[in-house]
């Protein structure tokens, strides 16, 4: 079991993710044999790792200490701080912690995994206390850009420490909801924060955010000039602002259509919830539409990322089986891209702006407000914290980096602000607080695909890479080790490398080398197997394709393999003289070699035959 270099007396502080980047949150509390689990969220992939769907944390460490988890406590349901909860279940089944709000989701995820079975949930609220042996939590509460968002307070022997969670101050939340509950965070202040570990998103903004209330008086203004028909698209958990959109539908009298399983799933939790009043009649069917002249539609969807698969990519390249763009359409973004959207997000735009769709996005008209606070919202929750040691979470370097000089600021020493890494272990008593150690395994691991298992590497990723920039090329052959012939191909196929039809000079000269890789193999090699016969047509075909082109694509050998088993090392090696391997002295076609291979074929009665088909890549 491994364990952490700490003194026994010392609280740990130390995150799986969320340190340096800004996703796949995960935090954790150790005091000796008890370990308090702060969120568990993935990290949504950037364009270069292809194939990838979510990066998760290395759950090494707490899979080897599983039995010291006490329970994983959820500040809010954004896929950042549950998205990693299916894969880390699959591993570990500890307990969760929740809020109405992210326990709707989460059940919806784990049933979809076909976790919820076996899953312990327990719902709480702002004024719950959850004790252990030696641990216990406290909660209170904060807002956001969804409901039910908590701060953590995990009580110590030595101190109490303190994760905010994703934060604003939005002292005028909409739908009359609660405000964040200053008393709470000024009394943990006033009894003592030993560390507090805070938001660092919106670090670099010199501003206090502004409330969701500003957003819906623009939304409202926006809806009421809009004569066609509305296309709203947003995250499926902002509840607020699908509040916001459909009271302002509703007050126009328009009814509402919902496209995108997310977001039908967050409309049915707000619903169920209270954060949402759409009357039943309001909602109509997706086939219904065209049913409603185009004033009296609202149509909400996912896709405000530019997600290919989602509601609003389909709606504009046609490919959605309900809906397509009207002239008179008008197309609302309330988000703004999230960093390595942007590309994807801008072509989104231009292709349903020529559609001949309106598009209203981004802050310039007033429709998005960020949920994290900016510089005075966090000096603020540093202010009513008063922690004697502080550790920026949640955020990139730079971000981390700011914020300790805003803690310092408002009255934190500079040499109790620690800037960690995923992985570092900040060891503390009720007097000090230091880096003692690092936990190694801590990772990023990337899932292609739906469980846990799904996992691919870094050679995976960077062959993918390859492939998609330089292209593959597959040399095919068919051999015969008795007679030591070449009784088919050699064949190439090229995919993203050259185009065929266009390069027959080249693909001569590489059939060509792959002939003669394949004779000279059986000429220089006592045994002679898959693996010699690959390496050897590798080399050769890489050295004449770099010469030719300065490309290196991805060759994969198919040599099916005859005869193989009645081969021994030292068989003398026998000058092959069939017509096939004398014609490819002189420049030969590929249909005249597929001819006089097929003829050799039928003429031998080859009883024994191994056929071998490799994939492997250099």
């Amino acid at each position: 079991m491994a364990k952490l270099k700490i003194k026994n007396n010392e609280v740990a502080f130390y995150a799986m993710g969320g340190l340096g980047e800004i996703g796949k949150n995960m935090y954790c509390v150790q005091f000796q044999d008890e370990i308090i689990v702060i969120d568990c969220g993935v990290l949504f992939p950037e364009d270069e790792l292809l194939g990838v769907d979510y990066v998760i944390q290395n759950y090494d460490y707490l899979i080897e200490n599983k039995d010291k988890i006490k329970g994983i406590f959820i500040t809010h349901g954004h896929e950042d701080h549950i998205g990693g909860l299916p894969f880390f279940l699959q591993k570990v089944n500890a307990p969760i912690y929740a809020g109405p709000f992210a326990m709707s989701l989460i059940k919806g995820k784990l049933e979809e995994k076909h976790l919820l079975r076996n899953a312990e949930l327990h719902e709480i609220n702002e004024f719950d206390e959850v004790h252990f042996k030696k641990l216990w939590v406290s909660f209170f509460r904060t807002t956001h850009s969804i409901p039910d968002t908590l701060g953590i307070a995990v009580h110590t022997p030595q101190g109490t420490i303190v994760q905010t969670g994703d934060f604003k101050f939005d002292l005028t939340p909409v739908g009359n909801l609660p405000g964040p509950n200053l008393q709470q965070m000024a009394k943990l202040g006033d009894d003592g924060v030993l560390l507090l570990t805070s938001d660092s998103t919106n670090a670099e903004r010199p501003e206090f955010t502004k409330s969701e209330r500003w957003v819906d008086i623009h939304i409202r203004r926006i809806f009421e000039r809009i004569k066609g028909r509305i296309i709203f698209a947003s995250f499926a958990s902002n509840v607020y602002r699908l509040r916001e959109a459909s009271d302002a539908a509703i007050a126009q009298g328009r009814k509402i259509a919902v496209f995108g399983r997310s977001m039908e799933n967050a409309i049915t939790a707000g619903q169920e919830l209270g954060y949402l009043n759409i009357p039943k009649d309001s909602l109509i069917d997706q086939n219904e539409i065209n049913n409603y002249p185009p004033e009296k539609v609202l149509i909400m969807c996912t896709g405000s990322q530019g997600e290919p698969m989602a509601a609003l990519s389909r709606i504009a390249n046609g490919t959605h089986r309900q809906i397509t763009i009207q002239p008179e359409d008008t197309v609302v973004f309330s988000s703004n891209p999230i960093p390595g959207n942007t590309t994807s997000v801008n072509a989104l735009i231009n292709k349903l702006e020529e559609d001949g769709a309106n598009v209203i996005h981004g802050y310039v008209n007033n429709i998005h407000t960020s949920g994290h606070g900016g510089q005075v919202d966090e000096e603020f929750m540093l202010r009513l914290m008063k922690p004697k040691f502080f550790a920026p979470v949640h955020g990139e370097y730079r971000m981390q980096k700011i914020h300790t000089k805003l803690a310092e600021m408002t009255g934190v020493p500079k040499q109790n602000s620690f800037v960690l890494s995923n992985g570092d272990v900040l060891a503390l008593t009720k007097d000090s607080c230091r880096v003692a150690d690092h936990i190694d395994s801590v990772s990023d691991v990337y899932i292609d695909g739906r469980d846990a298992g799904d996992t691919v590497g870094n050679p995976e990723i960077r062959e993918r890479r390859l492939l998609s920039e330089e292209g593959v090329v597959t040399a095919i052959a068919v051999v015969d080790l008795k007679d030591y012939q070449i009784v088919a191909g050699p064949d190439i196929v090229s995919r993203g490398f050259v185009y065929m039809h266009e390069s027959q000079e080249l693909i001569k000269a590489a059939n060509h080398e792959v002939f003669w890789a394949i004779l000279n193999t059986f000429k220089n090699h006592k045994h002679i197997d898959q693996r010699v016969l690959n390496r050897t047509i590798i080399s050769r075909l890489q050295k004449l394709l770099y010469d030719r082109t300065g490309r290196r694509p991805v060759i994969i050998p198919m040599v099916t393999i005859l005869n193989g088993n009645n081969r021994s090392e030292n068989q003398h090696y026998r000058r092959p003289n069939n017509k096939n391997n004398q014609s490819h002295k002189g420049e030969r076609s590929s249909n005249h070699n597929h001819r006089n291979s097929q003829h050799h074929s039928k003429k031998k009665n080859v009883k024994e035959k191994q056929a071998v088909a490799t994939g492997n890549t250099k």
